[in-house]
């Protein structure tokens, strides 16, 4: 095993530095949350899946949420449905169109493909950007909601689905059961089963089974010059295995979700993550991606955090939040600090490798902050180093 030694610490640093950001945002400190240039400027996801926006929405309000049936039918039901669209307006203009919370009495896929029918014919974007989802006339339908609406119908209420996987004996079997129906696709299934596994209907170890998608796939040839036949599954269980060793290694102060450490699910995004960081860190690494699309821009909306019950984190989790700072006021931050945008300009900001070196030795030297209300050391991207075997298996 050969790893691209620079990059291959970038995904530790990056995960440490983007969680830290996390906490910072959660004890409303006024931004920017961390010195890196690039993390200050880029979208970026958290280095927990569970803690991004879309995902704490699934989480506490399509599975969780007050006057939300618990049958097992009716929960996998609310999760497909939001989450092959994955997007909260998509799902909030359901319910608000149809006056009621989306039930399995209610569901009505020509009902519902009419009524994002109307919102596109308004202009509203139903699907997310994040990822590019299948579209195919499989159902015989011309546009890929109806098509997806039916595919959904077909899974829940033609074939009850649910009963095969709350029977199922593992975390893969789920993937197996839901990668069989058309219009999904293995990332997507995968996806979808974990999605699932945060609910009370299954409770499997999500480190028991990982494949990597297309982001994660170019995060990991970034970061490694060879596997040596090593396959991507392998390589994100190792990082999923021996994640402390190698933040201690880097003296790094990861600060993990209040005592859950990264999953697999959360290390095969690191590297997705990852991939996208270095096209403004290494712009001149061999990628077939070049720029990274989505700029960071602050939102008013505050986040209550909330996870799994299974998970024994929302008492700390509710500890830390009513400690937090009263919330900013966004509005006055973004017309009153201009000297602190978060969209900065790269070229402007990223410093000439001769003084990134110069700043790694003086930060070596230094020991890493020990308290979340420290601000993040500047993602170190100095030169890329040659190649270092690592025997990782």
């Amino acid at each position: 095993m050969q790893v691209r030694q620079e990059i291959f610490d970038t995904y530790w640093r990056f995960a440490a530095t983007r969680q830290e950001v996390f906490f910072n945002k959660i004890n409303n400190l006024p931004p920017p949350w961390t010195s890196d240039p690039i993390i200050n400027t880029y979208k970026f996801c958290n280095a927990y899946r569970a803690s991004d926006r879309v995902s704490q929405y699934l989480i506490k309000n399509v599975i969780y949420g007050d006057n939300r049936s618990k049958n097992q039918e009716e929960v996998v039901l609310r999760i497909l449905l939001f989450k092959i669209f994955n997007k909260i307006e998509t799902w909030e203009y359901l319910e608000n169109k149809i006056g009621d919370y989306i039930t399995l009495s209610n569901f009505d896929s020509n009902v519902y493909s009419d009524i994002l029918q109307e919102a596109m014919n308004l202009g509203y974007v139903i699907y997310t950007s994040a990822y590019m989802s299948c579209a195919s006339k499989e159902f015989g339908y011309d546009k890929k909601h109806q098509n997806h609406l039916a595919l959904i119908d077909k899974m829940v209420v033609q074939d009850r689905v649910d009963n095969r996987i709350v029977k199922a004996k593992n975390f893969e079997d789920v993937f197996q059961i839901i990668q069989e129906y058309p219009l999904l696709g293995k990332f997507m299934a995968y996806q979808l089963a974990t999605d699932i596994n945060y609910s009370e209907i299954i409770n499997f170890d999500e480190n028991s089974f990982t494949i990597a998608g297309p982001g994660a796939e170019r995060g990991i040839n970034k970061c490694f010059v060879n596997t040596d036949g090593k396959t991507y599954t392998d390589i994100i269980h190792w990082m999923t295995e021996n994640q402390e060793r190698e933040f201690q290694r880097l003296g790094l102060n990861f600060q993990s979700l209040w005592g859950r450490p990264l999953q697999a699910i959360d290390c095969q995004n690191l590297f997705c993550e990852t991939d996208k960081y270095c096209r403004a860190a290494f712009p001149d690494l061999k990628s077939n991606r070049k720029k990274i699309k989505a700029k960071f821009t602050l939102t008013p909306q505050s986040i209550d955090y909330f996870y799994p019950s299974k998970w024994g984190i929302n008492d700390k989790v509710q500890e830390s939040l009513a400690q937090r700072l009263p919330q900013l006021d966004i509005a006055n931050l973004r017309l009153n600090s201009n000297h602190q945008q978060l969209s900065l300009k790269l070229d402007s900001l990223v410093k000439p490798t001769s003084e990134i070196s110069d700043n790694i030795s003086k930060q070596n030297k230094k020991s890493q902050p020990k308290t979340q209300n420290k601000k993040s050391k500047v993602l170190q991207t100095s030169e890329v180093e040659k190649p270092h075997q690592l025997c990782l298996f």
